[in-house]
């Protein structure tokens, strides 16, 4: 896998190819490809399937910060910020290229205000210990001028500077899986599980399709670890009798709708975080990728939907709160892209003891825990959801370690990918600066090898550098397993999520790559109507 092609065909030959897995695993975001890339590295035969593309939901809608949880520090939950701390310095150690720290600064608005977070900061910091990634300061409203630009100056009292981590979701998750598949496991997406391979009431595996050619397959495995994230239910209902009740859901689905305006909103390298907005949420204004991500919000959502839109309230408030700490507010207009992520958030658990499941239970959105949950069915499906993706590391190892006290996996020692370096690893430029080569990290010279390394496709149009090249596109179908003109410019290239009028632009061209790369027809228009969802607003 190390520099070396991935043929589609080989992959599907793999799938096809009658043998018994020791885990096989639902889901290819970040829980999904971190619990491939553990289990593999402990020496398990591993098979991942993703129905649509690695990241594709949740895993690649985030607000784009490995951090520790400075907000669960204020509703007291001290273990869940150890681990996240624990984890965050892992993030930063194994992918440097795509995962770095971030300075943040909280200007303060009333006279208190400095003092009681600094306080609170200071005690982060405390809970960091040697992990922490820079010392809280004090600042004075003209340093909070000087390190936040675009900040509304009337009312400044000062603020506090503090430290966390930032990281580009998508590509980290197809690190994972690539990396994983580096260590033998096998990892395919566009392939659904369409069932599973049940015998005396206990899974033994799944039947799973391939999107492409429409070919079904039996995995056979000893461990099925179903890791859909929000989709985590219908991948139980697979497990019940046609007879039987339905079940009740794990997951309470929580809406986060993130704004992308241009950089000169917010210039610099600084993020901007306000800890309680008017009415009690928290407003991000982060530097990412040369433009400037807005949000987010905690909204309670019943549909599922693989493209949830944002309610009309939503932007409202991102756009009001943020017209309220910018100097120049943005306005509807301004706005490049418009993403929402849903998280699966835990919910209550109604039937989990009587299905015979062990695990914690959740609590409802903005107060329910952000842990995750492992459950063990009378049948042997393991189902993980919850969490964040700070933790997806820890997460995979709680997996394990339940499967294995439930016999479904012989015991090995874990810890064994805390200090893995992922593929590419090597120091990178600020995440902060516009997309470019430096995202590969020593890949790079790979990338440079490849035709269409000097033919550019996309500049970013605030700074003029060069963002996406036609090597670029190749990479992410030899490489990166890219199928589709959405897995390129939504996950590989993050541009979709970046300027989607820009994105919209570009699917023809990259369409005629992905075909001659691929093969294959390769059509541009689902993708670009993809892209005018993600300029439009309520």
């Amino acid at each position: 896998m190390n520099g070396l092609p991935i043929e589609r065909a080989a992959l599907v030959e793999r799938l096809t190819a009658a043998r018994e897995w020791d885990l096989a695993i639902v889901g290819g975001g970040a829980t999904g490809c971190g619990l491939a890339l553990d289990a593999a590295a402990r020496g398990f035969s591993v098979v991942l399937v993703e129905s649509h593309d690695f990241a594709k939901g949740t895993s690649s809608r985030a607000t784009k910060l490995a951090h520790g949880g400075v907000r669960y520090l204020a509703q007291g939950d001290i273990g869940l910020v150890r681990e996240a701390l624990r984890e965050r310095a892992a993030m930063l150690a194994n992918a440097p290229h795509v995962a770095q720290r971030l300075p943040f600064v909280m200007p303060g608005y009333h006279w208190w205000e400095r003092g009681f977070y600094g306080i609170g900061l200071k005690a982060y910091d405390a809970l960091a210990g040697r992990r922490g990634l820079g010392a809280t300061e004090w600042l004075g409203s003209a340093r909070v001028r000087e390190l936040l630009p675009g900040v509304q100056p009337r009312g400044l009292w000062g603020g506090v500077k503090y430290w966390d981590g930032q990281f580009d979701d998508a590509r980290l998750a197809v690190l994972l899986a690539r990396t994983a598949a580096a260590r033998g496991a096998l990892v395919v997406n566009h392939c659904a599980a369409t069932g599973l391979l049940r015998d005396g009431g206990r899974v033994r595996g799944l039947v799973v399709r391939d999107a492409e050619t429409g070919q079904a397959a039996t995995l056979r495995a000893r461990c099925v670890v179903n890791a859909a994230g929000v989709w985590v239910d219908a991948v139980r209902d697979m497990d019940r009798d046609a007879d039987a009740p339905p079940r009740s859901p794990m997951v309470a689905p929580s809406q986060g709708v993130h704004l992308v305006v241009d950089r000169r909103f917010l210039p610099g390298s600084h993020a901007l975080l306000v800890p309680k907005t008017a009415d009690g949420r928290v407003l991000f204004a982060v530097p990412w990728l040369g433009k400037t991500v807005l949000g987010t919000t905690d909204t309670p959502r019943e549909d599922l939907a693989r493209e949830p839109a944002p309610f009309a309230d939503e932007v409202e408030f991102i756009l009001r709160e943020a017209g309220r700490y910018l100097a120049a507010a943005p306005r509807r207009e301004d706005v490049r892209s418009v993403w929402v992520g849903l998280r699966p958030l835990v919910r209550p658990s109604g039937d989990e003891a009587a299905a015979g499941t062990d695990g914690p239970a959740g609590l409802s959105t903005k107060t329910i825990s952000r842990e995750h949950t492992v459950a063990v069915g009378r049948s042997g499906l393991v189902t993980v959801t919850g969490g964040k993706w700070t933790t997806y590391r820890s997460m995979a190892e709680d997996v394990l370690d339940r499967c294995m006290a439930h016999g479904l996996l012989e015991r090995r020692p874990g810890g064994v990918t805390e200090r893995l370096p992922l593929l590419g690893s090597a120091p990178g430029r600020p995440l902060s600066e516009p997309p470019g080569e430096h995202l590969y990290g020593s890949e790079a010279a790979l990338l440079a090898q490849l035709p269409g390394a000097t033919r550019w496709l996309w500049h970013d149009a605030e700074s003029g550098r060069p963002g996406l090249s036609e090597a670029m596109v190749r990479f992410a179908v030899r490489y990166e397993m890219a199928r589709e003109v959405e897995d390129v410019l939504a996950r590989r290239s993050r541009l979709l999520f970046l300027d989607a009028a820009q994105a919209g632009a570009l699917a023809d061209a990259v369409a005629e790559i992905v075909a001659e790369e691929t093969g294959r027809a390769v059509d541009a228009q689902p993708f670009k109507e993809l892209a005018a969802q993600y300029r439009r607003l309520p």
